[in-house]
């Protein structure tokens, strides 16, 4: 079954969203791959259980988080998303190294992700 794997939090300023969270849960951000538009989030330490995300530059005037949901084929949800009454906002895009991406609209109008997980991406 499909699930939650990864979490954004949409920012005007990624730097004072990142101190504001290191401040107060004590979470780490650093760059993605030299990207002043996305900081991968780490919530904790390798030996506990935990939930990473990130932070990114606001797609939208209504983006606030955003949850990723992975999926066994980016193509067959993406159809399932338009079949139920949901909207496609981004196209597949490859995520170099961790696989397809792409944003949608639930029935409802919230933002949310799905990914194809797949480290041979390119």
């Amino acid at each position: 079954m499909p699930k939650v794997v990864h979490f954004e939090i949409n920012c005007d300023d990624l730097k004072r969203a990142s101190k504001f969270y290191a401040d107060v849960f004590g979470w780490k951000a650093k760059n993605w791959d030299d990207s002043e538009e996305y900081l991968i989030i780490k919530t904790g330490e390798n030996d506990e259980p935990r939930f990473d995300g990130g932070f990114m530059k606001r797609i939208s005037p209504d983006a606030t988080t955003i949850n990723t949901i992975g999926v066994p084929s980016l193509d067959d949800f993406m159809g399932k998303v338009k079949e139920h009454g949901g909207e496609i906002i981004t196209p597949r895009s490859t995520v170099p190294g961790v696989g397809y991406h792409a944003y949608c609209k639930d029935s409802e109008g919230n933002l949310f992700g799905i990914i194809e997980l797949d480290e041979s991406a390119k």
